[in-house]
């Protein structure tokens, strides 16, 4: 088995903080996720995770014009220069306080950050290699307080900056004669955003209190005079940097008498967004040059279209009722994504014709459980949140959302079709839903109100079990009637979870009661063997072939079981690979507190032969069941924002009246907890920022083998395995070369050569000889085959049927392979397992694909020739129009002609169309 998992996608999580971006084409959004960024691409209906990630939460995003670079600055000022086209970290630096926008100029040269009331503006890394991409150029001062958000003009000769004290600065990019800094007012509250308009110096503003000021420019951005050379009276304005020899520009407020021949801005006009008596905080605006399109959000989850300058209203709508955060408008103009953080949603809407191209939103509370369906295609999730979600593993994107459940989801899973989900809730109900008309079709309740704890479905389908966390009791209903069937007492504390054997009739329960039971189902539902553990079970989980049962206790241990002959078979202590953080608040050490953690989940692989084991902790491990030995352990996570992700606190931290973790940091912001003053009532007393800890509270394999899912406090995290190019040889001698693979394959040794392909191990060589094998040739070939490459090949062909476009080519191998090999593939069937599913998956793929590409041109017939018919039952009546017509004689004679010649037309087209119906039939 192999074990080179990396990070592939992060799902269930679509929008935390910062700002949006659209690529340059205008089809896919750039939306940071945590310490992460997610792209959805909007055209082909995919979203992906970039593999690199920040130190913590993201709140910049800059993206350059050409869509090439990035620049990544998370919430303490360490940035990251990533590649986009490469998606890999080119360069890492550290702004040592918080900044709050990042923007590159249109021309891609230069980029300006502004963080506290300074703004620095970098030379942008150019297309040839550097080793210091950060050249800092200019640092421009002038807002008394800190700034806000930033705008470049179309030909980067000026850029606008905006800040809290109410003010917005106009700085020259280059010293111009008649411009290097000029000072805006006109605003009662902090400024949320600032716009050139198009090909101008004009310029709007936007303030908190929904006000939007509009300046007009006396001057052209032609116009703009350069600098003559530097001269020792400009002294007050431009001091050397020293060492990188940056300008340093301090804005101050002039006089007339200076102004004098110089840019000047005068107010043309003043918008007030509230009506009367209503007090909505704008939070979030952008503007789209070409259409004059202004687009503000507010705190209250609405948004207005504004067509500037009139200032004339084209759309009013609600998104929610939660902050809209981030507002990002595509190139052409026709797309409007927003980002609310309060339930991490993130929509894309097209104004004009009042439609959403994409509507994501994750669960805003934890993730509790997931499963994965038979086929691998679909994730299921359940969170505290009490909604179930299923995830399309291939999209990335959430299809369908179940809200039924009115409490937290405790665990869900699939049934063996793959057709319905089942989730059990706090809130004392199971639910079964149709994933065909996507309805909950069945409620399963008891007889008395009780929370349900844990959820298991035999292979069948027919039998569900749930265990309460009140009463002690596992209850058993019938899927086909819905009717309780048995309540099975015997536990004595919470049923931490249930578990079915996929080859037996057995059911596992496992309690704080420190005992796991097994019940037989055809026994009247007795108690078969009961297994006493040294501590409270937490999880229980059967090998896939049936044969082992293995168990998580609080004191940190794995037990293995071989429940026929009721014998312990081994044991994990798991406790010192778990390696804890230490949380802020802690008061005693990592290494101390480990003592007391366990492993909460654990699942299987595909083969049986490893298992997977997680919980509070960054890492999960991953276990070899026969040596009983630690094979690999996998980060989940990295981002400091979370807690206890570090094994030591930082001791500049700590102070004499106690850690500064106490103190809470966002006290203060637009979007923090308001400090109340003494005697005042107003607000909201439960308010408060916490730091979430980091772990993992359900782990499951893939069916397939070839990926792991994770639910954890950063989201659905997927590990699949890395799919780069690798040279890993089977059975190699000297021999076999890439020149005699292809020497025998000129001469038609087909056999022979694929299994020198399989010795040689590299795809793109094994993907030519396959494709060189005639297809009136693979019946012999497949025949010929010895079994050692049976397997190989059938696992190719179930990996290139994914990608392929040679779809009967690849099911024919498949079908011989599988006709003549089944009863010797069949002994080996446990360990085969993992790639027929995979195998079932790609042929399930390209299913669902050519069935709705038969049926679009069904239909397409059907209408063509429902339209025929149709045409010629209206033509009789025209006919008689013109009839009754005397003064048109002339015109009647000419119509007829042409009503024949489309008669005869028609009649053809109608005949045709049933003669292809009848050949598709």
């Amino acid at each position: 088995m192999k074990f080179g998992y990396r990070f592939s996608n992060l799902l269930g999580t679509v929008y935390r903080h910062g700002n949006l971006n659209y690529s340059p084409d205008g089809n896919s959004v750039i939306s940071p996720v945590g310490n992460r960024v997610t792209v959805f691409d909007l055209k082909n209906n995919k979203s992906e995770t970039l593999p690199f990630a920040a130190q913590r939460n993201i709140v910049c995003v800059g993206q350059s014009p050409d869509g090439h670079l990035a620049i990544l600055v998370d919430d303490e000022g360490a940035a990251l220069l990533v590649s986009l086209s490469s998606k890999s970290v080119l360069h890492r630096f550290h702004f040592h306080t918080r900044v709050h926008s990042v923007s590159f100029s249109p021309d891609g040269r230069r980029f300006v950050v502004s963080k506290e009331d300074v703004v620095l503006m970098y030379h942008a890394p150019g297309k040839t290699q550097e080793f210091n991409p950060f050249v800092l150029d200019k640092s421009y001062f002038g807002p008394y307080d800190e700034t806000t958000c930033i705008d470049w003009t179309d030909d980067s000769k000026c850029f606008a900056v905006g800040s809290k004290d109410s003010s917005t600065w106009v700085f020259g990019a280059e010293r111009w004669a008649n411009l290097i800094y000029y000072s805006l007012g006109g605003h009662k509250d902090s400024i949320i955003a600032c716009f050139f308009e198009e090909k101008s110096l004009d310029i709007y503003t936007l303030s908190q209190d929904a006000t939007l000021c509009v300046w007009q420019c006396n001057t052209e951005t032609e116009a703009l005079q350069p600098r003559l050379p530097k001269n020792k009276a400009d002294g007050d304005q431009s001091e050397e940097l020293g060492v990188q020899n940056a300008d340093v520009i301090h804005g101050k407020v002039e006089s007339e008498q200076e102004r004098i021949g110089k840019v000047k801005y005068s107010q043309v006009g003043k918008h007030f967004f509230n009506k009367e008596k209503d007090f909505n905080d704008l939070t979030a605006a952008a503007y789209h040059k070409k259409t004059h399109l202004l687009v503000t959000g507010f705190a209250s989850g609405v948004f207005h279209l504004h067509e500037l300058p009139e200032f004339n209203l084209i759309h009013s709508l609600s998104i929610s009722d939660q902050r809209i955060e981030s507002i990002s408008i595509n190139v052409s103009g026709d797309w409007i994504a927003f980002g609310c953080p309060g339930v991490g949603q993130l929509l894309v809407w097209e104004w004009q014709s009042e439609s959403y191209i994409l509507k994501q939103q994750g669960h805003f509370n934890n993730m509790a459980a997931l499963s994965y369906s038979p086929d691998a295609q679909y994730i299921v999730t359940g969170g505290d949140d009490g909604k179930v979600k299923v995830w399309n593993t291939s999209s990335g994107f959430c299809i369908v959302t179940f809200t039924e459940h009115t409490s937290s989801i405790t665990a869900v899973t699939f049934n063996s079709t793959g057709f319905v989900v089942l989730s059990a809730s706090l809130d004392g109900t199971v639910r079964a839903f149709d994933l065909h008309r996507y309805r909950n079709f069945r409620t399963f309740t008891s007889p008395r109100p009780i929370q349900f704890f844990s959820l298991a479905l035999d292979a069948s389908g027919e039998i569900v079990c749930a265990g309460s966390q009140d009463s002690f009791e596992v209850f058993v209903w019938s899927m086909q009637t819905g009717r309780l069937l048995d309540v099975l007492a015997g536990h004595e504390g919470p049923v931490s979870s249930l578990s079915f054997s996929p080859t037996h009739t057995l059911l596992a329960s496992a309690s704080w009661d420190k005992t796991v039971k097994l019940w037989d189902m055809f026994d009247s539902w007795k108690t078969k063997e009961t297994f006493v553990m040294n501590s409270d079970v937490l999880d229980v989980a059967f090998r896939p072939d049936g044969k082992e049962l293995a168990a998580v206790t609080l004191d940190g241990q794995i037990t293995f079981w071989d429940h026929q002959n009721a014998v312990q078979t081994g044991s994990i202590e798991g406790r010192h690979d778990l390696q804890m953080g230490r949380k802020e608040l802690d008061k005693i050490t990592a290494k101390q507190a480990a003592k007391g953690r366990s492993f909460s989940t654990l699942c299987y692989s595909a083969d049986g032969q490893s298992v997977l084991a997680g919980g509070r902790s960054k890492f999960v491990c991953i276990y070899n069941v026969k040596e009983q030995l630690l094979v690999k352990k996998f980060e989940i996570s990295c981002n400091l924002s979370l807690d206890a992700m570090e094994e030591f606190l930082d001791r500049r931290k700590m102070t004499e009246f106690g850690s500064l973790a106490l103190i809470d940091d966002g006290a203060g912001d637009e979007n923090g907890v308001a400090i109340s003053l003494p005697g005042v009532k107003k607000g909201d007393m439960s308010s408060r920022h916490f730091k979430p800890e980091i772990r993992v509270t359900c782990l499951r394999f893939s069916p397939t083998g070839r990926s792991w899912a994770a639910t954890s406090t950063e989201g659905l995290l997927i590990f699949s395995l890395d799919g780069s190019v690798v040279f890993d040889p089977f059975d190699l001698d000297e021999e076999v070369t890439p020149s005699s693979v292809r020497h025998v394959l000129r001469k038609k040794e087909f056999t022979t050569a694929i299994v020198m392909a399989f010795r040689l191990n590299e795809d793109k060589l094994t993907l030519e000889v396959l494709e060189s094998v005639p297809h009136a040739e693979i019946d012999i070939v497949c025949s010929t085959l010895p079994l050692l490459y049976v397997e190989k090949l059938l696992q190719f062909v179930a990996s290139a049927l994914e990608t392929s476009k040679h779809l009967e080519f690849y099911l024919t191998w498949a079908q011989r392979l599988l006709t003549l090999h089944g009863q010797q593939l069949k002994s080996r069937s446990v360990a085969l397992l993992p790639m027929i599913q995979s195998l079932q998956k790609s042929i399930q793929h390209h299913f669902d694909a050519v069935s709705k590409l038969c049926d679009w041109n069904r239909y397409n017939i059907q209408y063509a020739l429902a339209l025929s018919k149709q045409r010629g039952m209206k033509r009789p009546a025209e006919m008689a129009d013109r009839d009754s017509d005397s003064d048109r004689e002339s015109d009647r004679d000419s119509d007829r002609d042409i009503d024949r010649e489309s008669d005869r037309e028609n009649d053809g087209c109608e005949q045709a169309t049933e003669q292809l119906m009848d050949s598709g039939h």
